[in-house]
């Protein structure tokens, strides 16, 4: 990770997408989340600062993801504004197949706040993705949210353990996981 402490840093919301809220995913954590990601969102756009809106085109015949179907659609409460940068993507990371890492770098970005769904899914892995690109990442713990997740042996561990799982695997190695306020102080 680099330590460019002085640059601006780029806002990527990931997969806020209607499909998340399908009944398929199960039990999930964080109900607050989509009002620190909105907080979030009003923070960089009253600064100025870049946001990337990540999107989601499942190619999964079964996925609410997929571009044929209303689960497509971006949350209300994290909708692009006109000019916003959207990012479509068909793997769990935002960084593979896309130009997202062209576009940052183009822009001189190399701080990223990452937040979105799911924790232990495409959010973990574009954090590892962009750390180990170098990139300076911070991931806003409240801001994002996992789901239920049955192991191998069919344990079935609860969303709040997914996701304390999941940001202890990036923090301090990809990433440093830190609140919506500390994110705020970051602008």
């Amino acid at each position: 990770m680099s330590n460019e402490s002085d640059a601006q840093p780029a806002l990527i919301l990931i997969d806020l997408q209607d499909a998340i809220d399908d009944p398929c995913w199960g039990p999930r954590n964080n109900p607050d989340a989509e009002d620190k990601l909105r907080h979030l969102l009003d923070a960089w756009r009253h600064a100025g600062a870049p946001v990337f809106h990540v999107k989601h085109n499942s190619v999964d015949p079964a996925s609410p993801y997929r571009p044929d179907r209303p689960g497509n659609a971006f949350k209300e409460e994290v909708m692009p504004a006109p000019g916003e940068t959207i990012i479509a993507k068909s793997t769990n990371s935002a960084l593979i197949g896309t130009d997202l890492e062209q576009r940052l770098r183009d822009a001189g970005l190399s701080r990223l706040v990452i937040a979105g769904v799911l924790t232990s899914n495409s959010v973990e892995t574009t954090v590892r993705h962009a750390g180990n690109l170098g990139f300076e990442v911070h991931v806003v713990a409240d801001a994002c949210w996992a789901v239920d997740k049955t192991d191998l042996t069919g344990k079935t561990w609860r969303a709040a353990d997914v996701h304390d799982l999941s940001l202890a695997h990036m923090h301090n190695e990809y990433a440093t996981v830190i609140e919506t306020a500390e994110a705020l102080q970051l602008l």
